[in-house]
């Protein structure tokens, strides 16, 4: 049996999150590892994450103080090793396929939907800043609202990234890599286009909220990251739209 550091070495992504790179799959290569040996597929890993996250998402409900915070994002967290698991053991077997890759991108685009509703529940049941930078007392409904905006952006989002990445508009066929493995893209040559890309990159790892969930909860500022994550993404969704209305709209495809 291989070792987990063997086997981190031979399965972690190029061009991944420097969470995901020295924290969570090193860790998550120990549980490859262990389960290599049974029967367990990465498709079952996949359900078993996403069965973990219910129950964090839950917990943010459930226990809306500050322990409470802590208890519920560790077990997010927990759900997210497994989702590095998925895929760590596909490629450590030799059998990742497309369908356990579109298999994990759903469900991965669902946990955003639970994260987003739980959070606004919670929030509304304990209170914190509102999007005006001001306090919001508990049970105050604008928090609900926020949370009915947030659902709708991250599922037109999710919508808008299945659409643009089919193969009929994207000219590329399905992988059973990670979109951002198989489209680093190379460097702008333009001032510009290198801070256009820089400032999506950064976006791009606040809107991964494994990497900084925990320091979240640490701060208890579940409010700020909420309308952030929502922000984020809402600034995802004009920019495939612009791009969408340019090449359907104003070229005429």
């Amino acid at each position: 049996m291989s070792s987990g550091w063997d086997i981190y070495l031979a399965t972690r992504k190029k061009n991944d999150f420097f969470f995901n790179t020295y924290v969570m799959r090193p860790i998550a290569a120990y549980v490859v590892s262990a389960i290599t040996p049974t029967r367990i597929t990465p498709n079952q890993v996949t359900l078993v994450s996403q069965a973990v996250f219910v129950i964090g998402s839950a917990l943010l409900i459930a226990l809306p103080t500050y322990a409470g915070g802590l208890i519920a994002v560790a077990v997010l967290e927990l759900s997210y090793c497994f989702d590095c698991v998925d895929g760590m053991l596909a490629r450590h077997k030799k059998i990742a396929s497309k369908t356990g890759h579109l298999f994990d991108f759903f469900t991965d685009e669902s946990k955003a939907l639970m994260l987003v509703g739980t959070m606004a529940v919670r929030l509304f049941l304990a209170g914190g800043f509102g999007f005006d930078a001001r306090v919001w007392k508990a049970h105050d409904a604008r928090f609900l609202l926020g949370g009915i905006v947030g659902v709708f952006v991250i599922a037109s989002a999710t919508s808008l990234t299945n659409f643009v990445r089919r193969p009929e508009l994207s000219g590329r066929e399905q992988s059973v890599e990670a979109h951002y493995e198989t489209n680093a893209g190379a460097v702008p040559s333009s001032a510009v286009g290198r801070l256009a890309q820089l400032v999506f990159g950064v976006l791009r790892v606040l809107n991964h909220y494994p990497t900084h969930i925990v320091l979240v909860a640490a701060l208890a500022r579940f409010d700020v990251f909420f309308w952030v994550y929502v922000l984020i993404n809402g600034v995802y969704l004009a920019k495939g739209w612009i791009g969408l209305l340019l090449r359907f709209g104003v070229r005429g495809e």
